[in-house]
């Protein structure tokens, strides 16, 4: 793998860009860092690896990157850079351990803040203040020493739109810009997928070193095109808008005579109450075509995607409508923020607080103005014929107010060609699962690599004949829900009995749920269930208890089946309860089918199956994570033996010891 990396990124008459499949236990990033950054430091370029989750990051830094150093020739320094949402905001933090109620700033915040008056999270507040002041903690959201609810972080974490950037009055103590400094001199810049997709999207060199000038690794690179469409993909909430159009309205009124006050014209103030009005107007109208075009659905179905993703005539009316208001609406925000950041240059200490919410409420609402427009222009230009094809649907939870309009590209690979590869000056893309049914042709599509990228499989070391893999005789296939789950029910305690560390893998949080019921109180106090408690924690706690030679099940989703790492006796056997097929009603797979059968083609076999051969490849890596280990995987699912599909499928596989009866 050293030498496949070092050819591509180092011989100036070839493809700059490595597809590399390397299974477990080949040492993917010693091989990576060895050969790239000799390479970067030759050609003067900077070296940023990019992975798609934190505990990755972690890895890398703790541990990989400090080994590679210590037991190598090579002498570089390294460091972390994360989004801002991954970093304390003190602007935030100072106003809420000061206990400020609904003010302007919060207001634009309700799904932030609603909670934030709970006792809990206020002696939260108090005890991080008193960490940053006391140099106990650096702002750095992953290594606050207790688990943090989600909920809980937005609210002391900002985003590009939000961050007031130089003009802050914490920005000399601000964790994200300190943790930026000296990016441009460090030899290894490990980051994660999102952060680069964002710097991409800002136009490249934004965030990050110049792409130009930058070779990057993007390990885990099979999840890289599924992150850049959830990048790109648009988005908008009934409820949420009208709320926020309401609360634009209150805005202007609660600072008219302020705003009047340093030479903002009353007319144009009037101007940009007019256009709120009219958003709201014309906001409430879309909503009620989208929920009658919900409300036509059959009972029980809540998703309403549009064919070929041309919505209908009347709402591609009203979407161009709202297209426009909503640019109109950003024309009038601008100067005003302009003028709050002009006066928060020039305020004393006692205006500096009135201008700075000012100046972070109007980006915040530009921010905001910019996520409709995109949606609404989408929504507006269905009908037009785009290199890159667009899906478009609606959904509901109950009523007006919960419909939820989307738009999204449908490949990923024309987007990472465009923003990407035209841009860098090298990349390889490493995981242990690129290719599908054996081949690199569907990752070469989802990823828009260039045709000349170079291909590479470099085989796990481990013996896989320690594996064996079986399909037992089974009396329902999944396709019968209810029946299938009745029988993983009967076969678990007696597949499970004899070993420690189970790993019971499943595709549908229902089955899951129902599997887990319906084993029972006496198995219920092995179980680990997802969704009951953070993925860190039920790793730790699975770990404690096999450590204490007690046995332990986790039942997870999709998010066990790849990145997890439990070695030895902590999962001797991988139990899946089907082939991990995609949901039928997922609207991007659904568009992509529609797509391929317009031109005659057979979209199960070129995407639904490929992509359960990936799945399931990673799924069954979850068994051999070191030379010693050994165990069973056992596919609860006969579709794998008894359908033509299903030969292609098991070929894939590594060459484990079969039991197919």
């Amino acid at each position: 793998m050293i030498a496949e990396v070092a050819n591509a990124l180092g011989d100036e008459d070839t493809s700059k860009f490595l597809a590399i499949e390397a299974g477990t236990g080949t040492g993917k990033t010693i091989a990576y860092t060895i050969a790239a950054l000799p390479v970067a430091r030759a050609c003067g370029y900077n070296l940023v690896i990019a992975t798609a989750t934190v505990a990755l990051q972690e890895q890398l830094i703790f541990k990989d990157l400090p080994d590679i150093r210590r037991y190598s020739d090579l002498d570089f320094n390294y460091q972390l850079a994360k989004g801002r949402s991954r970093y304390l905001c003190l602007y935030k933090l100072d106003q809420l351990a000061q206990g400020m109620d609904q003010t302007s700033v919060m207001s634009l915040y309700p799904d932030e803040y609603d909670a934030g008056a709970s006792q809990d999270w206020a002696a939260i507040y108090d005890e991080m203040l008193s960490a940053v002041v006391d140099n106990q903690w650096d702002g750095d959201i992953d290594s606050w020493p207790t688990a943090l609810e989600p909920s809980f972080t937005r609210t002391i974490t900002t985003d590009h739109s939000q961050c007031l950037n130089r003009r802050c009055p914490h920005v000399t103590s601000c964790a994200f810009f300190q943790a930026r400094e000296g990016l441009d001199e460090t030899d290894i810049i490990v980051t994660n997928h999102d952060l680069v997709l964002s710097d991409f999207r800002l136009g490249g060199g934004r965030i990050l070193p110049d792409p130009e000038s930058t070779l990057y690794i993007f390990d885990e690179g099979h999840q890289l095109p599924e992150k850049c469409l959830n990048h790109f993909a648009r988005f908008s909430r009934s409820g949420r808008t009208l709320n926020n159009l309401n609360e634009g309205q209150q805005w202007v009124s609660q600072h008219r005579a302020s705003l009047i006050e340093h030479d903002i014209r009353p007319e144009t103030l009037d101007a940009l109450e007019g256009i709120l009005v009219d958003l709201l107007q014309q906001s409430r109208e879309a909503q009620a075509l989208c929920w009658q075009l919900l409300t036509e659905l059959p009972a029980g179905q809540s998703d309403l995607r549009f064919p070929f993703g041309q919505v209908t005539e009347l709402l591609r009316e009203k979407a161009s409508e709202l297209e426009v208001q909503w640019r109109q609406f950003s024309r009038r925000v601008e100067p005003l923020a302009a003028l709050a950041e002009a006066l928060l240059d020039e305020s004393d200490a006692e205006a500096r607080d009135e201008w700075e919410g000012l100046l972070n409420d109007l980006q915040v609402m530009l921010a905001r103005a910019e996520g409709q427009q995109l949606l609404w222009e989408s929504f507006a230009c269905s009908e037009a014929s785009d290199d890159v094809p667009w899906a478009r649907w609606m959904r509901h939870y109950g009523d007006d107010s919960s419909i939820e309009c989307y738009a999204s590209p449908i490949f990923a690979g024309k987007i990472l060609e465009e923003h990407v590869w035209s841009k860098v000056a090298g990349a390889v893309l490493t995981s242990a699962s690129l290719t599908a049914l054996g081949s690199f042709d569907h990752f070469m599509q989802k990823s828009g690599l260039p045709s000349d990228s170079r291909l590479c499989r470099v085989e796990s070391p481990f013996d896989v004949s320690r594996a064996t893999f079986i399909v037992p005789q089974m009396e329902s296939e999944p396709s019968h829900a209810e029946a299938h789950t009745t029988e993983i029910i009967d076969r678990l305690p007696g597949l499970a009995e004899s070993q420690l560390g189970v790993l019971v893998l499943f595709s549908s949080k229902r089955q899951l749920n129902d599997v887990a019921e319906g084993l029972g109180a006496t198995w219920s106090r092995k179980l680990l269930i997802q969704g009951e408690r953070s993925k860190a924690d039920i790793i730790e706690t699975h770990k404690t208890r096999i450590d204490r030679g007690e046995q332990s099940i986790i039942f997870g989703l999709a998010s066990f089946a790849e990145g997890v790492d439990l070695p030895g006796a902590y999962c001797s056997h991988v139990i899946i309860a089907k082939l991990p097929f995609a949901a039928p009603d997922n609207p991007l797979d659904a568009a992509h089918a529609e797509l391929l059968e317009r031109d005659g083609r057979n979209a199960f076999m070129e995407l639904t199956v490929p992509e359960a051969s990936l799945k399931l490849l990673q799924a069954c890596g979850r068994l051999l994570r070191s030379e010693q280990d050994e165990g069973r995987i056992t596919l609860l699912d006969r579709r794998v033996v008894t359908k033509r599909y299903g030969r292609a499928i098991l070929d894939a596989l590594p060459r484990y010891r079969f039991e197919l009866d």
